[in-house]
Parts: C-alpha cells; structure tokens; sequence
C-alpha cells in the first residue's frame, strides 16, 4: 500500500509563542536566545533573518546584523506548554504520530484515502491547531518522511505542499542538496568541491560513487535525493525527564552564585513537574569545569513534586560532586524517572499548608509568568538566565518567597 506521510513543523516557535503572549511583537524582528557573550540564537523571526539572523548564530554577531531587534530570552518552560497544546491535538486526530521535537511532528495517514481525502482532512487539521493555539504552523505531505519534511521547508512560512506518490524525484531536483537532511555544513562544503549544488545532479550519479566519497552516509544522502525513504512513523510517548543547564559567561567558583542556579533550576524544573502532573523518582545534577571534564550525581527518590525536597536534593548532590575546586563552566539539574500523579503530601507535614501554598505560588505563575513568585534564596545573579526575564513588555517584578521549606 502507498503510504500517506505528513510533516508538521510550527514557523518560527519560540518567536511565535512570544507573540502569542504579547501582541506587540508582532512584525518585529524578534531574535529568541541566550544574551550573554556566549549566548546563542534559538530561534529568529522572518523580520530579523532579513538581517542575515539565523538559529544558531552567537548572539553577539545577531546584535551586530540586527542592532535594533528585540532580544528575549526566553521560556522553556512556556514554549514546552504550548508544544504541548499542538500534541494533545495532533494525537486527537492522526491515527500514528511522532514528535520529532518541541516543534516538529510526523503523521501516518497510510489507508485514509479510501475513506477521506486524506489532503483536505489534513489542511483542516492545520487550521483547527492555528484556530485553536494561535501558533502558524506548516505541513509537507508526500509518501515518505523525508520528502514531506522537505516539502514543509518549501512551504514556510505558514502553508502547506502535496507531493503526489510518482512525483518526489521531480519535486526534489532543483532544490540546493543542502536542503536534503543528514547534509551539514561540512558535506555541503564537499559537494561544492565536487560541483555539486542541486539535487538534480545527486540524482544522476552512481550509488557507487557516493559511497566512495561519503561512506555509508553517501547511499542515505542518495536515497534521499532519490526521494527514497522507507523509515517508519515511530509512535509518540510522554518524555520521561526535563532537565535545565546553565553556562556561566565566565567561569566561575562564586559558590553563592552556584547555590542560587542549582536553587533556581530545581525550583523552576518543580514548577514544571506540578504544571505537567508529574512526579520524579531521579535526582541528577550535573558540573562541567573548566577543562571541560564533565561529572554528574544522582541520587532516586519516593516520587515528589515538591521544591521544599527536590532543592534540598539536589544541593547535597552538588555539595557531594563539587569538590575539584576548579572553575565552573557550566551546572544543571534533572529529573528523571517521571511517572503521572499529583504531589501527595507526608502525613508528618504541617496538613494542607504546604499543598496550598504550590496551589498558590502556581496559580499566580500560570497567569503572570513562571518566576512570579520565587524563593528568596533562588534571587541574584546566579539565577538570571533561568527562566523568562527577556520580554521588554512584561516588566513584572518578582513576589518573594521565604518559608521554613528552605
């Protein structure tokens, strides 16, 4: 049977959610990234890329293109919820699907034909997730997943392209052989020492003499070109760890400032967990001197959401792993082993107190931003790239929060 693959992929994500919470945004070269020295892009609008801005460029170098662009950045944890809207809605109506990433899904609608046009349902699809999360998003179609992935990068932004099963070799050929996955810069420098360009002539060599010059990924390059693709559509599952990192823009051994990050990566990554239903068995901190020899620790847990056991935690797996006396490049924290449930409270706890007060702190976190309400020992400068402080429109200033669950 001829399969049906659709390739789903949300323009310009982390722009797009900036501008769902803040209007103004809109039309404006909007660049969504760290913003310190060794900060990098994440994700840049159409407006700013008309600069030369592009994901993955130093922040330094973006703000030398794009001088007078809005600088943010940025949420994972927002972004993440809003990724997840676009799931819960993909998965209501793909018979298969698979998040490629917080941005990217494939779909199986292999057998739809024979019941619908297969086309029209997943072009009201894509104005039910636009209607319904506010967020422009593209799609390919076409009979295998690297043609449709293909076919989406064509369509951006906000639209979508048909290949007809007969069709991908046609569809691909004038195309740059950059566009073709698995090419990198390094490839794509090859096959321009090859004069190489467009997939055309990919098309026209042996199989043979790719893999002379490529090795083994030389045939998965010409299948591709080829619009050969036989992977499968491998069916999405909830992840099963979040985790949040942070390089210091200088190393550093200020022992408060790396209190504060472990204090502030734990207590947001709590936030998360309660926010998404979820509860971790698995503590795990990590700590990249500056040789860049990397260790970590990590310790199992009874499964908790609460910040008042997850910090405490992960502080003594820094206490126990930090002990090169080195400079500091970078630390993060995750938790893993994550299963669905609520946060239940010790019967030795002090009742419903504590349980009103999370109820409290994320409410408020839910509608004014996740660092609205934070404790007093994850403020300073060890916390301010976690979490989102980068909006010029959304000044809130923190409520802090000291109690005995320190």
């Amino acid at each position: 049977m001829q399969r049906t693959i659709i390739h789903f992929d949300l323009d310009t994500f982390f722009v797009s959610c900036e501008r769902r919470l803040d209007s103004r945004l809109m039309g404006k070269p909007v660049i969504v990234g760290g913003t310190g020295d060794r900060g990098v892009v994440s994700a840049a609008s159409y407006e700013a890329r008309s600069y030369g801005v592009h994901s993955a460029m130093p922040i330094k170098a973006a703000k030398q293109l794009c001088p007078n662009g809005i600088y943010i950045r940025g949420n994972g944890g927002t972004y993440s919820k809003m990724s997840k809207e676009v799931t819960e809605i993909l998965q209501e109506e793909l018979p298969v699907l698979e998040k490629a990433s917080v941005d990217e899904f494939y779909g199986d609608l292999t057998g739809m034909d024979r019941f619908h046009n297969a086309y029209k349902y997943s072009k009201e699809l894509r104005q039910r997730v636009m209607r319904e999360t506010g967020l422009p998003i593209s799609f390919g179609m076409s009979p295998n997943k690297t043609v449709s992935k293909v076919a989406t990068g064509e369509a951006k932004p906000n639209n979508e392209i048909k290949v007809d099963p007969g069709y991908e070799k046609t569809f691909l050929a004038p195309l740059s052989i950059k566009k073709i996955p698995s090419v990198g810069q390094k490839t794509f420098i090859q096959f321009c020492n090859l004069g190489v360009r467009t997939v055309d002539l990919v098309q026209q060599m042996p199989v043979e003499m790719m893999t002379a010059v490529f090795g083994k990924n030389g045939r998965i390059i010409w299948e591709r070109c080829n619009g050969i693709d036989n992977s499968p559509i491998i069916a999405y599952h909830e992840r099963k760890s979040i985790s949040s990192e942070r390089t210091y823009g200088q190393d550093t051994t200020d022992i408060t400032k790396l209190h504060t990050t472990i204090s502030a990566m734990a207590e947001n990554l709590a936030f998360q967990l309660r926010r998404g239903n979820k509860l971790t068995s698995v503590v795990t901190v990590k700590v990249r001197y500056s040789d860049f020899q990397t260790y970590s620790k990590q310790i199992r847990i009874p499964y908790t959401a609460a910040d008042h056991i997850l910090i405490p935690k992960a502080m003594e797996l820094f206490k126990n792993l930090y002990n090169r006396r080195m400079l500091i490049r970078l630390v993060g924290v995750r938790f893993s082993g994550l299963t669905e449930g609520h946060y239940q409270i010790d019967l030795f706890e002090n009742t419903n107190k504590t349980v009103n007060l999370y109820k409290a702190m994320d409410a408020l976190r839910d509608k004014y931003g996740d660092h609205t309400v934070r404790r007093a020992n994850t403020i300073g400068d060890g916390s301010r790239t976690i979490g989102n402080q980068g909006n010029p429109f959304n000044g809130q200033p923190p409520i802090l929060l000291a109690h005995r669950h320190q």
